[in-house]
């Protein structure tokens, strides 16, 4: 089976985008503001978590507006550890906005404070946390051949 291959400037390029939606929350704080700024965030990681990055918005817009003006990537990575990166963040924005909703206002600040931290690391250091997880998930299930 052929593996889609991403440029992987796209995913660390997404990662801004969700970094400035969680800061907002946080910001925001845990009100109807921040907890409507996390369900924005969780409509633009669900795309991501399904199909993969490849989907999102914020892969529109690097493939529009910013990949064209970019040399080519040098190097290729699957989208299986961005997709389940991606299926992190909608996991904890779900938590996030459950928790703002029940007002549980330090649930809402955990969670919105994971997805702020995962999307910092990844968009200034390009560490994805998401993506070492599913690797480190990947070596300790997969037999030796």
């Amino acid at each position: 089976m052929n593996d889609l291959q991403l440029d992987p400037r796209g995913p660390r390029f997404g990662a801004f985008f969700q970094l400035a939606f969680s800061v907002a929350a946080l910001l925001v704080g845990a009100n109807t503001g921040g907890i409507a700024i996390m369900a924005v965030l969780l409509v633009l990681f669900i795309p991501g978590a399904i199909v993969g990055p490849q989907a999102t918005v914020q892969s529109w817009v690097f493939k529009t507006f910013v990949r064209p003006r970019l040399a080519p990537p040098t190097e290729t990575e699957s989208f299986r550890p961005p997709r389940f990166a991606q299926q992190m963040g909608l996991t904890f924005s779900i938590l996030a906005v459950a928790c703002g909703l029940l007002g549980l206002d330090l649930g809402f600040y955990v969670f919105t404070g994971f997805v702020t931290f995962a999307s910092f690391l990844n968009g200034v250091f390009n560490l994805c946390l998401g993506c070492e997880i599913y690797l480190l998930v990947k070596r300790l299930t997969t037999r030796a051949a």
